[in-house]
């Protein structure tokens, strides 16, 4: 239930369009109520010619004097009246019943759009662990697969529910009316039908968490085929990631079916205990009619009544068990929306102003689980200084600049900017002064401007243009097909590596900011795409305090300082000249990378 008011806590905006079709759920029960009535005249009056007669029921003032008025009139007369009646409801009814289901449609497919935007913008503002933890294809599931099975629940759900709870009382007040006693012997083959019905709720709802896990699984599987497709092709993988694939979907089909045939089940059995109960009512009430305590017509209404009472029973049942499936899904959308962010604002956070005199690293240990991949790490660097981090894969380099970006926060120890720690700062406010260039770029389906001025829609084309010369992308892109406006691919697929990474680097000097960070910018890259590229970094590192990355030790020879890492802390620190001269892991590294064949350098 708690899960239910959740969903909608979001449908509150809409209360005036629900209250709006509950009127018409009224309205609309009330006209099958009415028609209904239509077959107590057209039984005993108008087919029989027959007073109406109620079974020793006192009935209200001006219920007996429409009764006495229709037992006075000649039967083709009232058959003209009462076809026009019936024919005025079926089109009321069809008119009200389409307004409220309308009415609901536009309310859940809002809603859903409204938990689709906020389950969007929560992951967007989670931390960049959740993103390590979680499989793209579980998010896409929960965006795409549990959301759709949310707005049935709540367009189908919701109006069922109220719909068919006015039917019940509707139904369930004319059989006690005409009928008390009987219609109390009839009740009690209720619980014969509701208790199976109820009990499948709880078996669907852990069935229909399973379905939505194969769900997950099936996206993620797609999501990284589709990403990979060069490797899977290169090595031949094609039939192995389809057996893959067929495999789980083999899984999620069964799981459907497995659920389908738990529901299906149900319906003959139901259909079973209702039928014994029409019949128990066809044998005591005929008795009724033939003694004249009941008349044909009145018995056909309570007959029709409790047959169409079944309906709603059912229904409503069904909107139970459909509603334990829907609240797995709930469970799983509102389990990301209420999760909290490990990198959060305090409510006292300012904004960082700019950066003028230095950034320092003071006793920083950081761990992602168990295992501590950054430990003491005490660094100061003085603004406008170039500093590279050198050292083996696994050493902490990237981690550590990730916690410069407050990517992640460290375990313990700080980080200060102009001695202002980054957990009192605004998160945006710290990253607009921070630029970041990744070993792999990171690139949108859209066009090359778009993507250069990505995060900055206020920047005017001739910036763009100009931060495209500065990285020595301007002379590839005027060649593509619509320069600037090319579309460039999913992940810039139609760009090579060099024209990727220089177009991550127009990014950045468009952005221009006083910090920036290179990580391995150009350790992918041929020799000619590297020198344009090197040619790009050494104007966009200009008057900036900057963090390089490198493999490539040609790359740290330029730097002011040289920072060496070894599992997670720094082992040495200077200039090129100074480390090499002392003769320790940095001289083993260059040595190793710049010997040749003969072990000379």
């Amino acid at each position: 239930m708690e899960l239910y008011k959740k969903v909608l806590r979001v449908a509150r905006n809409y209360k005036g369009l629900l209250i709006l079709a509950i009127f018409f759920m009224f309205f609309s029960t009330l006209t099958d109520g009415v028609s209904l009535g239509m077959l107590v005249p057209i039984s005993d009056k108008v087919l029989n010619n027959h007073p109406i007669v109620f079974p020793g029921t006192k009935l209200p003032a001006f219920l007996t004097q429409l009764i006495n008025k229709v037992n006075s009139m000649n039967p083709q007369p009232l058959l003209i009246w009462i076809s026009a009646i019936v024919l005025v409801l079926i089109a009321i009814k069809g008119l009200t019943f389409y307004i409220q289901r309308l009415i609901m449609e536009v309310i859940g497919q809002r809603v859903i759009r409204d938990l689709r935007d906020q389950l969007f913008t929560k992951i967007q503002h989670m931390s960049l662990d959740f993103f390590s933890n979680t499989r793209v294809g579980e998010l896409v599931s929960r965006l795409t697969y549990d959301i759709y099975v949310i707005r049935h629940a709540f367009t189908e759900g919701i109006a069922d529910s109220v719909y068919y709870s006015f039917q019940l009382l509707l139904y369930l007040g004319i059989v006690l009316f005409i009928n008390f006693k009987l219609a109390l012997f009839v009740l009690v083959f209720l619980p014969g039908i509701s208790w199976p019905l109820l009990k499948l709720g709880k078996r669907l709802r852990k069935i229909s968490r399973q379905i939505q896990g194969k769900m997950a699984d099936l996206n993620s599987r797609m999501q990284e085929a589709f990403v990979s497709m060069n490797i899977v092709k290169a090595f031949s993988m094609e039939k192995e990631e389809v057996k893959r694939f067929k495999a789980l979907n083999r899984d999620f089909y069964k799981l459907i079916l497995k659920s389908m045939r738990r529901t299906l089940f149900l319906n003959p059995a139901t259909e079973f205990i209702a039928g014994a109960g029409g019949i128990a009512v066809l044998v005591i009430g005929g008795r009724e009619v033939i003694q004249g305590r009941m008349s044909f017509g009145v018995f056909v209404y309570f007959l029709g009544a409790l047959m169409a009472l079944m309906k709603p029973v059912k229904r409503l049942i069904k909107v139970y068990n459909f509603n334990q499936v829907a609240m797995a899904a709930v469970e799983r959308v509102f389990e990301i929306i209420e999760k909290e962010p490990t990198v959060r604002e305090s409510e006292s956070a300012i904004d960082l102003p700019l950066p003028c005199k230095d950034i320092v690293f003071e006793n920083v240990w950081f761990k992602y689980e168990e295992d501590f991949v950054l430990k003491g790490i005490n660094l100061k660097v003085d603004m406008g200084e170039i500093v590279c981090l050198v050292g083996p894969s696994g050493a902490g380099k990237t981690t550590l600049l990730s916690l410069l970006l407050r990517f992640y926060d460290p375990t313990e120890g700080r980080i200060l900017i102009d001695g202002v720690d980054l957990r009192d700062v605004r998160i945006d406010s710290l990253r607009r002064y921070v630029g970041l260039v990744t070993q792999e770029p990171v690139l949108f389906n859209d066009t090359v401007y778009n993507n250069i001025a990505y995060g900055m829609k206020d920047k005017s084309p001739q910036e763009v243009e100009q931060a495209a010369k500065i990285a020595n992308a301007h002379e590839f892109i005027v060649r593509l097909p619509q320069g600037y406006d090319t579309v460039i691919g999913e992940r810039g697929v139609k760009l090579s590596g060099g024209e990727k990474q220089r177009i991550a680097i127009a990014r950045a000097v468009l952005k221009n900011p006083p910090i920036l960070i290179l990580d391995e910018a150009t350790a992918q890259l041929d020799a000619d795409s590297e020198l344009k590229v090197q040619e790009a970094i050494q104007r966009l590192i200009q008057n900036r305090t900057v963090f390089l990355i490198a493999h490539r030790l040609s790359t740290a020879r330029r730097a002011d300082r040289i920072v060496v890492m070894e599992e997670g802390r720094i082992v040495e620190e200077g200039k090129h000249e100074e480390l090499l001269a002392r003769n320790g892991l940095y001289c083993k590294y260059y040595r190793y990378q710049f010997q040749d064949v003969g072990g000379k350098l």
